[in-house]
């Protein structure tokens, strides 16, 4: 169908909704700026048909095409009947609106996202009469939706939320690539695996579920790629997905709030008015489109903080994962070691070093005396160079208002804050917290043992990174981390935002060569794809993983060098989960390209039509021909190129390149 026959068959389609929201009410739809997404609002009654008083759903049509059907809403408050469940519409509001601001860091330095809006207002049937709104949003890449509780009749003052009753009814049995997750308190560090919605139907009954973490990517082939996150969660919980259905032929998704700890029956609890957060549901014709998305950081609130000045992405050497190895490979936790890696940093024109557990006691206000965290800051100054430590969160939460305030005297820049692993309601108040209160002393904030990320950065921009991912340092355990799911998580993971997964090893081998081991680790695929990581994989903070020793004299160092860490512009050349991924970003006039791959060698094209006019000087790190079976070895090469042009590469098993790309004056 040409383009301007689907406009007009989409507009048909809305024109007879808008008849029938004008003849009965019931209806409501929201499109994208565009055209291209159509979500609409209705209520059913039990047999599925149009009505007045009945299920409030919504579904969701891209290209004319549907992408989730009919899904309930609703809240289940204790001690009353699933709100949405008999309700019925008193009024709507349309709207529109562009949320247009700068971020500090990330992958894009301004964004612009356009929206249309609309409220529903539904009141329930019966003596209760309690109200509530929804709210949603169509993007051009996503919609997103939350629940408005606004203050009730009958003196309905304070919230007892056991659960939200959000479906994601799919179309068909789309494939999907989900997190499966063992419990809610977990890091977020599993394995994605690739199955159609139904494989996992809660056949065993309750007790069996899975539990699928956050975000959820699925294809409906012939209809579109599609993915649901979260964003903006402050004041409540994180959820998850389940397929409830018990049965092969159930296609749909529902939410899972994290409940409490003290009160498992409970998700959230507080005072009216409240509002959850934004369900979103990223949409596009090809995963690409949802990386270079920005709607989850649209949907939070603008930054809180008046001065950023002190706010810098950038990399840092790193003690913890090569083993803490001295100059002669032996395992030094000293003030004299870390100095070293803080000269290795001022060397490369790092910006900072990051120094790993081992410094503290159980009160994080006290030192352990094996290194001198104030001292090693001074020496750092001296070599332009800043100290982030890292911090165990319970301590944290214990400490922090004494804490922080001292690491501000200390001259500390960053903390790395490990082992959260909860995203209950209290868990995701101690991510704000932690920010609000790092923020007041110039601190910046790295979360690991963490949930995904929903786009605080936007809100609080000295948030850099978030682990939440199966990262390198698993290759000091087993296998792991591995080329291949290194290209899941472009179109998974990074879509909810910066994932800290430390890139940078130089000791590469073949999947048959590799050794897990804690000291001097290996890591298995090319050194041309470790180099390739830092563009794919967004983080404003980068680790530059491996020893001072492991890099000098070794090709392909100087591209680490070079590499930013926060970008003005991301585009997505091409790439699928699983099998690779071809990513550029933009700072100022340069460009920088990374590909990867799994472990099936191919050739890739990479036209270069994103470039402006003029030459470029390209500077090339590709597999050598021998990659295959010596991955460490690298073909280093420089051209002139211009945006007709196109670029060839033969990737090997495990394989990458690595580009930059300077305009030419």
């Amino acid at each position: 169908m040409v383009i301007h026959e689907r406009v007009l068959l989409c507009t048909l389609i809305l024109v007879s909704a808008l008849v029938r929201v004008e003849a009965q009410q019931p209806q409501m739809v929201v499109k994208s700026p565009q055209g291209d997404l159509i979500m609409t609002l209705a209520i059913r009654s039990s047999k599925g048909e149009e009505a007045q008083i009945g299920q409030l759903v919504y579904s969701l049509r891209y290209r004319c095409k549907v992408v989730l059907e009919d899904s309930m809403l609703g809240l289940d408050l204790e001690g009353n009947a699933v709100l949405g469940s008999k309700v019925h519409v008193t009024g709507s509001e349309p709207g529109s609106g562009v949320d247009d601001y700068s971020l500090a860091t990330g992958k894009a330095r301004h964004v612009h996202d356009p929206y249309q809006s609309l409220t529903v207002n539904v009141a329930e049937d019966g003596t209760a009469g309690r109200r509530f709104e929804i709210e949603a949003r169509a993007y051009d890449t996503g919609i997103a939706f939350r629940y408005v509780l606004p203050e009730q009749p009958r003196a309905m003052k304070e919230l007892r939320l056991r659960q939200e009753t959000t479906q994601f009814q799919f179309s068909s049995d789309a494939m999907t690539w989900a997190l499966a997750l063992p419990n809610y308190r977990s890091s977020y560090e599993s394995e994605y695996v690739n199955l159609p919605i139904s494989a996992f139907s809660n056949q065993g009954g309750v007790a069996s579920h899975f539990l699928l973490g956050l975000p959820l990517l699925a294809h409906e082939p012939g209809t579109a790629w599609l993915a649901i996150s979260e964003a903006d969660l402050e004041g409540t919980a994180g959820m998850y997905l389940t397929n409830p259905s018990g049965s092969w032929l159930g296609h749909g998704m529902t939410s899972l709030l994290s409940p409490q700890f003290d009160n498992p029956e409970l998700a959230v609890t507080g005072w009216l008015p409240f509002h959850s957060a934004w369900r979103v549901v990223l949409v596009a014709d090809d995963p690409g489109r949802l990386v270079e998305s920005n709607v989850i950081t649209s949907l939070n609130p603008p930054n809180a903080l008046k001065d950023t000045s002190w706010i810098k992405p950038g990399k840092a050497s790193w003690d913890w994962w090569n083993g803490d190895l001295d100059a002669n490979n032996k395992p030094a936790y000293t003030t004299n070691n870390m100095k070293r890696y803080v000269d290795f940093a001022a060397e490369s024109g790092f910006e900072y070093f990051m120094l790993d557990a081992g410094w503290s006691t159980d009160d994080i206000t006290k030192m352990r005396g094996n290194v001198d965290v104030p001292e090693l800051c001074r020496y750092a100054k001296t070599k332009n160079v800043k100290v982030w430590i890292w911090l165990y969160s319970s301590y944290v939460m214990k400490q922090m208002k004494e804490a922080f305030p001292l690491y501000e005297q200390w001259g500390v820049a960053g903390l790395k804050i490990d082992f959260v692993n909860r995203d209950d309601q209290h868990g995701i108040q101690f991510y704000y917290d932690v920010a609000r209160e790092a923020a007041a002393h110039h601190l910046m904030v790295d979360f690991h043992g963490a949930s995904k990320p929903w786009g605080i950065a936007r809100t609080f921009p000295n948030v850099l990174s978030y682990e939440g991912i199966l990262g390198m340092e698993q290759s000091k355990a087993g296998a792991r981390d591995n080329p291949t799911q290194r290209t899941v998580y472009p179109f998974t993971r990074m879509l909810a935002g910066p994932m800290d997964y430390t890139p940078g090893a130089f000791n590469n081998v073949t999947e048959e060569g590799f050794v897990a081991r804690n000291e001097n680790p290996t890591v298995m695929g090319t050194r041309a794809q470790q180099l390739a990581l830092y563009v794919v994989y967004e983080s404003p903070f980068q680790m530059v993983s491996d020893s001072p020793q492991a890099y000098r004299g070794q090709p392909g160092f100087e591209f680490i060098r070079e590499v930013p860490a926060a970008w003005d512009e991301t585009r997505v050349l091409a790439g699928r989960p699983g099998e690779s991924a071809s990513i550029a970003r933009r700072v100022g006039n340069d460009w920088y390209i990374g590909s990867i791959n799994n472990w099936s060698a191919r050739d890739i094209t990479m036209p270069l039509s994103f470039l402006n006019d003029g030459d470029y000087r390209a500077e090339i790190y590709a597999d050598a021909h021998d990659a295959a079976t010596e991955p460490k070895h690298l073909e280093i090469s420089n051209k002139t190129v211009r945006k007709s042009d196109t670029l060839t590469f033969h990737l090997a098993p495990g394989g990458g390149v690595a580009i930059r790309l300077q305009k030419k004056q």
